[in-house]
């Protein structure tokens, strides 16, 4: 007979088996390494049968209050694996590493634990100042920076442009799903400061690569780059803040609706009901609200002209 599988040779096997199906090598390489890091030395020479609640206890508890999100992915990852193990063993038994009715009695639930982190963000008043000072820098992060707080874009789906992804005719930028954290297409209205910003980069493209915004070795720019150039003008904020700023500029200042913002920024509704109605992306609703936001980007921000009585 074949010597029995253990727990490591399960999870191997579990992640070969899933890879195909991952968007990107990224998640192959996260359960490859929170796997080796947090389990192996303890379960990994175990047989699935013999992981017991206290193995998976002695693996979490350490990490539950510290690094919270990094142990709800690593619970859920070896739930998976003593899953995948009972069923190709035929077997009915009650998995150590589930929350429900399980581990929901033994540790704290994570959002009670955890602080949620609020990335720092500059004011919408701020804006036009940060954008002006970033005009006068003739470098591909400020461009950049520039294209990512007109699009109200994620630093990473910014930097990872490429012109197939864009129509300057429509100005539109096309965004495919697998560079979407939701995992899903989403189309960006371009502002006139946006294509202006493209038609630059296309004049730098001397050698006629796909990326948008080159950075060193004719690569994409990295985030350090762009953290550096926005630190220059204001260390105190960071290139993510920039969505937060975007979305209580358009509640405060603005009529636009809530789901349009929402979509403006590529988030999924987490109301299923209202999801399941939301059948249009209101692009000519957010096509609006961009230029709105790019021409405000153009403004003094916090001077205000006060009409005095004659």
């Amino acid at each position: 007979d074949a010597p029995a599988k253990t727990f490591k040779d399960y999870a191997l096997e579990l992640i070969e088996s899933k890879r195909a199906g991952w968007r990107n090598a990224k998640h192959a390489q996260q359960w490859e390494n929170t796997l080796e890091q947090f389990t192996y030395s303890k379960i990994g020479a175990k047989l699935p049968a013999d992981i017991s609640l206290a193995d998976v206890k002695s693996i979490l508890l350490p990490m539950w209050a510290t690094t919270t999100e990094t142990a709800v992915r690593l619970r859920g990852r070896i739930e998976s694996v003593l899953d995948y193990a009972a069923v190709h063993e035929d077997a009915d038994r009650r998995n150590p590493a589930r929350w429900k009715g399980n581990l929901d009695k033994v540790l704290p639930p994570p959002r009670k634990v955890t602080k949620v982190i609020h990335h720092p963000a500059a004011s919408y008043n701020e804006v036009p100042d940060i954008m002006s000072r970033l005009r006068n820098k003739d470098t591909a992060s400020a461009y950049n920076l520039r294209f990512t707080i007109l699009t109200a874009a994620r630093s990473g789906e910014s930097r990872g442009a490429l012109w197939s992804e864009i129509d300057t005719k429509a100005k539109v930028w096309t965004i495919p799903a697998e560079r979407m954290k939701a995992g899903r297409e989403h189309k960006v209205p371009l502002c006139d400061e946006a294509i202006e910003i493209l038609a630059i980069m296309k004049t730098w493209n001397i050698k006629n690569s796909d990326i948008v915004f080159i950075g060193g070795r004719e690569k994409h720019l990295s985030d350090v780059a762009i953290n550096k150039t926005l630190h220059a003008i204001n260390p105190n904020v960071t290139v993510h803040g920039f969505r937060s700023t975007f979305r209580v500029w358009g509640a405060e200042t603005t009529s636009t609706p809530s789901a349009v913002l929402e979509l403006a920024l590529a988030h999924v509704n987490q109301n299923e009901v209202e999801a399941a109605y939301q059948r249009s992306d209101l692009f000519e609703r957010r096509r609006d609200l961009m230029t709105t936001w790019g021409n405000y980007c153009k403004t003094k921000g916090n001077i205000v002209q006060l009409v005095q009585n004659a």
